[in-house]
């Protein structure tokens, strides 16, 4: 274009060249950016066509130039127009998108104008029921016509021949009611039909329907077939039902009458039913797991199969919570099986297992799933398997030395370890009332982890039985067996109780005549063994004193105590003030426990020989502190006879070691003071002895080797 203006100017005079240059750029400011960008374009490929037939090394120049010359263009200050291109060149891709889906959705292309009529026309035939309904059914490009009139499709063939027959108008009879029987009819038919509707109720995906008590009533009598599947399936809801109601009833008072219904229930046919109604309940009441375990235990006696059944599944369970972390699986699931080995349904091996598998790799979950389930079963292991249970807690040790856990759990493994030292006895094996079998009937299941992989789940689904009559016979005869021995076995109870009842007031007539001597002295060491255990497991003494003062002493046991107090003290390595102020405060609470104290100082005294060293330095500090508190008379002292005659070594390292005490806690003044009170003159007339002058010596002497000369020679000067 702008060669053809260089031509015109050219050949014409100057003026008409300038007006045609005017109206060639009036031109060309009217045409559209589109077509600027078109001749852009064809200009750009004529240039590369001809740069491309051009030889390379022109090639390579033209090129450099191109790129020259776009960077010139791009330092120039065109934005104005760049900016107006980029909003006309959105507009056009704008207008493009909005074409092409006008096109697709709203224009009549074949392909959606086809579809479009066809739902049209299919909502037109039918409701909004049926395309809720039907709305899985199939492809959604597949014509679906109305299940309700197309005999083809499979909806429709719910309906039955019969049922078309009654909705069609021309066959229908106006006087014939809905429900009644036509004349000539059977007058059955109507209940058959209820009959059907009801079992095909009942097999519904979602459970079974309800069905209201007196049409449930009315089905089951017209059901007379024992061998049809309506009549099996009512008795297997019914049994369903009841085996539900009697797991939810169930506690310790009502144990024996709810056992008796159970069985009346055929247990055989229904265990799957049983199993799970029963760990569904334990579940839902954890608190209840000893009451569910023991009737596990009680059915486990008569149907072994039935407690193997409730283990593997309670092992199959707790697998399958630990492989997914579920903490709340594993210790509802660990709690019934820790309880059934208390009942000794389960083996003590399976326990093991399950601590073994849960402390292997110890994590805060697996940690505190490890301490519930041996709280529930500790002392049932610590009774017959000690080395197994004492694997366990070395392992929770180590845990806690490693102290990778949260503060929480180990808490927890402190806490299970005063437990154990406590003797689980917040935590019995068997709680009072569901102790209901006797060890001889017993039935013990060791199934491991790895073996337990059949649950028969198809035990909680109905099944039809050909032999239904039969086996209910046999269930019979077994249940009849089982109640017959259990009547027999409460009779038995009752007369026996009653015979007991006669034999106690027989005995109790012949205690009244006579008394009995416990020559054994049985009593004496159980009251000993008590006080042993209560000192040792006080924390301080005034616990200790509280707990021993509650317990019920007979008259004249006091002696006991007090012995117990010194045998305690005796048997530590080293002195302990805890029995001093233990025995102090004894003293100080009754008047009874001072006159032991005082005749046990002079018999121990006089057979100090017989002990050793260390018990002697310890009974001689017990005795010192209880005369430095005043607590026994100092009196005592007059006892000891200080001389070379009646004394030996081992009566004078008590006599040394009582006044060392006494001048440790009293101090040199005081005890002086109080060796020359003249109102204990009597006392301290054997130890200070005025009688005879060699006598006066060794006490001097002696004083002043354990270094209280100053008290030896003032007491001895003054009685000489």
């Amino acid at each position: 274009m702008s060669s053809g203006s260089s031509s015109d100017s050219s050949d014409t005079p100057k003026s008409v060249a300038t007006e045609k240059k005017k109206e060639i750029d009036k031109v060309k400011e009217r045409k559209p950016e589109v077509n600027r960008s078109k001749n852009r374009r064809r200009s750009s490929e004529s240039d590369n066509k001809s740069i491309s037939e051009s030889p390379p090394s022109i090639r390579r120049r033209s090129i450099g130039r191109e790129r020259s010359a776009s960077r010139s263009r791009s330092k120039e200050p065109d934005k104005p127009q760049k900016n107006q291109e980029r909003t006309e060149r959105k507009s056009r891709s704008r207008s493009r998108d909005r074409y092409r889906h006008g096109k697709r959705y709203w224009d009549d292309d074949d392909r959606y104008s086809d579809r479009r009529r066809r739902r049209s026309r299919e909502d037109r035939d039918r409701g909004n029921s049926d395309i809720y309904w039907n709305k899985y059914g199939g492809d959604r490009r597949s014509d679906r016509s109305n299940p309700r009139k197309d005999d083809d499709n499979e909806a429709g063939r719910r309906m039955t021949e019969r049922d078309r027959i009654r909705k069609d108008p021309e066959n229908r009879d106006p006087n014939v009611k809905d429900g009644e029987a036509k004349e000539g009819e059977p007058a059955f038919k109507k209940a058959k039909k209820i009959v059907d509707e009801g079992a095909e109720a009942l097999t519904l995906r979602t459970g079974g329907a309800y069905i209201p008590p007196a049409r449930l009533r009315m089905m089951q009598s017209e059901l007379t077939d024992k061998s049809s599947i309506a009549y099996q399936r009512f008795a297997w809801e019914a049994l369903k039902k009841s085996i539900n109601g009697l797991i939810n009833k169930i506690n310790v008072a009502n144990m024996d009458i709810i056992c008796r219904e159970i069985m009346k229930e055929n247990v055989v046919r229904g265990r799957g039913l049983l199993a799970r109604a029963i760990m569904q309940a334990q579940a839902a009441s954890p608190t209840f797991t000893h009451v569910y375990a023991a009737l596990v235990c009680i059915l486990n006696s008569k149907f072994p199969q039935f407690g193997e059944l409730v283990l593997t599944r309670l092992i199959i369970q707790f697998r399958r919570g630990f492989r997914r972390n579920d903490k709340n699986i594993c210790l509802s699931a660990t709690k019934f099986v820790a309880h059934l080995a208390n009942q000794e349904v389960a083996h003590e091996v399976v326990a093991l297992e399950i601590l073994t598998l849960l402390l292997e790799n110890a994590t805060d979950d697996s940690v505190e799933v490890a301490v519930g389930f041996l709280k529930e079963c500790g002392a049932k292991l610590t009774e017959v398997s000690p080395r197994g249970i004492h694997a366990i807690f070395e392992r929770l040790r180590s845990i806690l030395h490693e102290g990778l856990l949260d503060k929480r759990v180990q808490y927890m493994i402190e806490v299970m370890f005063a437990i154990r030292k406590d003797g689980f006895k917040d935590h019995p094996v068997i709680v009072d009332g569901l102790d209901k079998v006797d060890e001889t009937d017993r039935i013990t299941h060791l199934i491991s982890l790895d073996e337990a992989t059949d649950g028969q789940d198809m035990l909680n689904v109905f099944k039809h039985e050909p032999a239904y009559e039969e086996n209910e016979e046999k269930y019979k005869t077994i249940r009849n067996e089982i109640l017959d021995d259990d009547s027999s076995n409460d009779s038995e109870a009752e007369t026996g109780e009653e015979e007991e009842t006669d034999s106690e007031d027989d005995e109790e007539q012949e205690a009244k005549d006579q008394t009995i001597i416990d020559n054994t002295e049985t009593n004496l060491a159980s009251f000993r063994r008590v006080v042993y255990l209560t000192i040792h497991s006080s924390l301080d003494y005034e616990e200790c004193v509280h707990k021993l003062l509650k317990m019920e002493q007979k008259p004249g046991q006091e002696v006991e105590v007090c012995h117990m107090i010194l045998d305690c003290c005796a048997q530590q390595r080293s002195y302990e003030k805890f029995y001093g102020l233990l025995a102090q405060r004894f003293c100080q609470l009754s008047r009874s426990y001072v006159e032991p104290f005082e005749c046990i100082f002079r018999d121990t005294y006089d057979t100090i020989h017989r002990l050793e060293v260390n018990k002697m330095r310890n009974v001689a500090k017990v005795f010192a502190h209880l005369l430095f508190t005043d607590a026994i008379s100092w009196g005592v002292l007059g006892h000891i006879k200080l001389n070379e005659e009646d004394t030996t070594s081992s009566s004078r390292i008590v006599i040394k070691v009582i006044f060392q005490e006494l001048a440790e806690y009293m101090g040199l003044p005081k005890l002086n003071e109080r060796v020359k009170d003249p109102t204990l003159q009597e006392a301290f007339a054997g130890l200070f002895p005025r009688d005879n002058p060699v006598n006066t010596r060794f006490a001097i002497n002696f004083f002043t080797s354990i270094g209280l000369g100053e008290i030896g020679r003032a007491s001895c000067r003054e009685r000489v």
